[in-house]
């Protein structure tokens, strides 16, 4: 891509972004669902302007060397199929900023929207709350977001990727709450012998080997292991509802994402009571079962 002199404002620049995504065929799946959001996104951010003010900005004459990285992060874009937030190295879940690169899956989880509202009406007192497992937490997010949301408890942060780990203690350090979670490695709940727990939350890998034969470019950036789950996205969430009920408190709650998988889980399972949880998209993602309900 080379700027000439017709390409002078901000407005000129999200006009041309537009345009070159379109005519990449894109995949939007990380933080946006379409060209305009993305190129307004990436736009702002290399400019260092505030993320939800575009107005003011849009008439503005850019400099030369603001013309050059914008122009540079559009190809970036383009070319090597990077998402968004692997060029910019942060992602959002609500109003929370995570630092991630490509040792993790770009943060995006139901679950998020469910523990800014502290799980309600399901936790019926958040201070109560004493211990947290996150499984499979990858970049800390859902880890710090529950920690957030229960201050009293003890959250362990679990993942098999020490590279994962590795950006989750640098998440964790910049929310100040190294003394709340504890990150461990550990092939699910193989070193967590004797823990128990009054909410396990995960979002495991879950996508089915067809899915996985089909992703779209930007999605093999990421890691493979947070992705593919064997023939029908299942193996891990076996695992899970194998052995969590030995490490729930006698109260505790499980709640697992697993993707388009209900069909096939509710078929799998058909005599455990799901709840279904209602989130932005619908109750199709997002199950939780009592310690009870686990055998």
């Amino acid at each position: 891509m080379s700027a000439d002199n017709e390409l002078i404002t901000l407005r000129d620049h999200l006009r041309l972004a537009v345009s070159r995504f379109t005519a990449a065929q894109l995949f939007f799946g990380h933080g946006s669902d379409n060209a305009w959001d993305e190129a307004v996104y990436l736009t702002l951010h290399t400019l260092n302007l505030p993320l939800d003010r575009l107005d003011p900005f849009l008439d503005a004459r850019l400099l030369p060397g603001e013309r050059a990285a914008l122009l540079d992060i559009y190809r970036r874009r383009c070319e090597e199929r990077l998402p968004a937030a692997y060029l910019t190295h942060e992602a959002w879940l609500g109003e929370h900023r995570f630092y991630v690169d490509e040792r993790v899956i770009v943060p995006r989880s139901f679950i998020a929207e469910l523990l800014d509202e502290q799980l309600a009406p399901w936790i019926d007192d958040p201070q109560a709350v004493a211990a947290v497992l996150d499984l499979c937490t990858g970049s800390g997010c859902l880890a710090i977001l529950a920690a957030l949301a229960f201050p009293n408890a003890a959250v362990d942060a679990v993942d098999l990727s020490n590279d994962a780990l590795g950006v989750a203690e640098r998440n964790v350090g910049a929310y100040r709450l190294a003394d709340q979670i504890n990150l461990i490695q550990s092939d699910a709940f193989a070193n967590l012998s004797g823990r128990r727990y009054d909410l396990i939350i995960s979002n495991p890998p879950y996508v089915n080997a067809d899915s996985v034969s089909a992703l779209p470019p930007e999605y093999l950036h990421e890691p493979e292991m947070a992705l593919g789950s064997g023939e029908d996205g299942l193996d891990f969430t076996r695992i899970i509802l194998s052995k969590a009920r030995r490490h729930l408190s006698d109260n505790g709650l499980l709640i697992v994402e697993i993707g388009h998988n209900r069909d096939a889980l509710e078929a799998a399972y058909p005599d455990l009571p799901f709840t279904w949880l209602e989130t932005s998209a619908g109750d199709q993602f997002v199950f939780m079962l009592q310690a009870t309900d686990l055998k």
